[in-house]
């Protein structure tokens, strides 16, 4: 039984150090991203801000020529539905 414990406790050291160094290498790496990001964006001039102008639609026709008919009305006699 005690092996067992033994073995339980030197897998969750082993475990525990493999653990602080994947962290470490981890932290490292964003350390190293950070300043190269710092880096990069001291030797960019800065980009001067323009607005731009609204999307122009296309304006809607000023007269529909039909509108669709509900489902169970018989049609219109004019050629314009005014059942719609």
């Amino acid at each position: 039984m005690l092996s067992i414990i033994n073995a339980a406790e030197a897998q969750f050291r082993h475990e525990s150090e493999t653990r602080m160094r994947e962290h470490a290498l981890l932290a490292s790496i964003r350390e190293r991203r950070a300043a190269q990001h710092t880096q990069a964006m001291a030797s960019v001039p800065p980009t001067q801000v323009v607005a731009f102008a609204p999307t122009v639609r296309p304006a809607l026709r000023a007269t529909q020529e039909s509108w669709a008919r509900p489902i169970g009305i018989k049609t219109c006699e004019t050629a314009v539905c005014a059942a719609a």
